[in-house]
């Protein structure tokens, strides 16, 4: 997958820290959620041609859908983690299997109501009065910690809610002189409520104390060569400081990455840069699609408040055209379209006649609005943009440079629809062309303008293409070729997609032929004597 100099100048500004990113789609949809110690490492690698070899179907396809990514840097790569639910559970990316559920991380939990107090895990925080710690990135590291201070604070470790004396007896916690017992009075409530207390304050992370005498004795075990017991004292230490290190950083975590695209406020920008009265609400976007001058096809997609409204989609066959004429192609589509829309809407001039001057008026006070609005970072609203109910479209977006751009304006001005403003985007360097002028403007790739006639004119594109591949393949299946002996759909297509037709397949030469995958010297000459043999070959 070629990379865009804007993914690329993104992915060389990356930093070698821990992070998370946020890959996103044409239509600025996360699709994706991942973490990483090193951001830049990890995000480069996805693209990195060398290693598509090694990716599975389902990875190909994240990577082909992506056309821009999010980051946020954070200190470690716990917390990384962390935010990487969070934001999968917000986002729900397709491509995420982890975490799209509602599993959370292990929290920990005591009522210091309840009549014997007891330390609990749990998953979720509910409003139910008792205090909770966590969450916790490290499960096991969390359960060490809890048994460590069920010991130090003499706990009780059973699971019964109310223990009595029948529990106590055969209590292993009380036997091993672990818990103070208070189901037999060995302990009144009061004092076995101070040290649930003091195990609190131990879990906030009031631990220092204690991870110092741990660090004591581990280096006595040491000096005395006890390695198993300075290997396991090392150990609780290790989950000590992990587990109050993520429950201290946890609630700090900056949790402001930038959300889902703002199409609202990209219209705003649009009708700024082409100096429109509003904000174009309903955009339409033509493309032609065809290959060697066969199949040609046409496709219109729309879009409504900045969002693809797939219900007004069209696909065209090109029918007055001959042989690969992408500017005829272009009016005849336009031509089509528009009158089909005159047609059905005769008194839509009488409509606009009787609006007069009122209308451009409220409608520049609403992008005046809504323009200080965004300068002011302050989200606008759908309700807000809902101005206009015409069938006729508020801008008409051209895929290509002048020659199509020109070919549109020409059939709109028979129709009389000069006054819809239209315009055609380059692919090369996303340039915006207007009517009349020679000069495009390039807003460079980071606008939101241009971000949002990329997403029309890349989903004209797959509409074209997806329509152009489904004729094919329909040819494909009721062709001649189906009669020559040993022949499958593989080689058929592989023969339409090298010549286009078979009736440019006839005049090809032997050589041409034998370099079609599939077919070698012997293949290629009998191809070539079926050919001949038929005098009228159509597909």
């Amino acid at each position: 997958m070629p990379i865009s100099d804007s993914i690329r100048k993104k992915v060389s500004a990356l930093p070698h820290k821990p992070g998370i990113y946020l890959m996103r789609d044409r239509f600025g949809t996360v699709i994706y959620v991942g973490k990483a110690l090193n951001l830049r490492k990890r995000v480069s690698q996805y693209f990195q041609s060398s290693r598509r070899m090694g990716w599975d179907l389902k990875f190909n396809a994240l990577v082909e859908a992506i056309c821009d990514f999010d980051f946020h840097v954070v200190r470690s790569e716990p917390e990384a983690l962390l935010l990487e639910s969070k934001l999968i559970k917000e986002f729900k990316p397709r491509y995420n299997i982890s975490f799209r559920d509602d599993k959370r991380f292990l929290m920990l939990k005591v009522n210091l109501n309840d009549p014997i107090p007891n330390f609990t895990f749990a998953r979720f925080k509910k409003d139910d009065g008792a205090r909770y710690f966590g969450p916790f990135v490290n499960a096991a590291a969390a359960r060490n910690v809890v048994t460590l201070a069920q010991r130090q604070f003499n706990l009780r470790g059973c699971r019964v809610f109310t223990p009595g004396e029948s529990d106590y007896k055969h209590c292993l916690y009380a036997h091993l002189k672990y818990c103070a017992a208070p189901c037999v009075g060995n302990v009144s409530r009061e004092q076995y409520l101070e040290q649930v207390k003091a195990a609190c304050n131990f879990l906030e992370g009031q631990c220092r104390e204690m991870q110092e005498q741990l660090e004591d004795e581990m280096k006595k075990a040491a000096a005395s060569r006890d390695y198993e017991k300075a290997a396991n004292l090392r150990d609780l230490v290790h989950d000590l400081k992990t587990t109050w290190k993520k429950t201290e950083k946890f609630a700090r975590i900056p949790y402001s990455l930038p959300g889902n695209i703002q199409p609202q406020n990209d219209l705003v920008e649009l009708a700024s840069v082409l100096d429109l009265p509003r904000p174009p609400l309903r955009i339409e976007g033509f493309d032609i699609s065809n290959i060697s001058g066969t199949f040609a096809v046409a496709s219109l997609v729309s879009f409504k408040n900045g969002r693809p409204d797939r219900a007004n989609y069209r696909r065209f066959k090109i029918k007055t055209v001959e042989g690969q004429d992408d500017f005829a192609s272009m009016a005849e589509v336009v031509r089509r379209r528009y009158t089909r829309l005159l047609n059905e809407s005769p008194s839509q001039k009488t409509k606009n006649d009787e609006v007069g001057e009122a209308v451009p008026e409220e409608l520049q006070k609403l992008v005046n609005e809504t323009s200080r609005k965004v300068r002011n970072r302050i989200p606008v609203k759908d309700s807000e943009l809902q101005i206009g109910n015409s069938n006729l479209p508020d801008l008409i977006l051209i895929d290509g440079g002048k020659g199509q751009l020109s070919a549109a304006v020409g059939e709109l001005k028979k129709l009389g629809l000069e006054e819809i403003p239209v315009i055609g985007l380059a692919k090369e360097f996303e340039e915006i062309y207007l009517p009349g002028k020679s000069e495009p403007l390039r807003l460079g790739l980071a606008h939101p303008a241009v971000k949002l006639l990329q997403r029309i004119r890349d989903e004209s594109h797959r509409v074209a293409n997806s329509y152009n591949a489904q004729l094919r393949l329909k040819r494909i299946s009721e062709s001649v070729l189906d009669e020559f002996p040993g022949i499958g759909e593989r080689r058929k297509s592989a023969l339409l997609k090298k010549f286009g037709s078979v009736q440019r397949l006839k005049t090809a030469t032997l050589e041409q032929l034998a370099a079609v995958p599939g077919f070698g010297g012997k293949a290629a000459k009998e191809l070539k004597k079926f050919l001949e043999a038929r005098s009228v070959l159509t597909v």
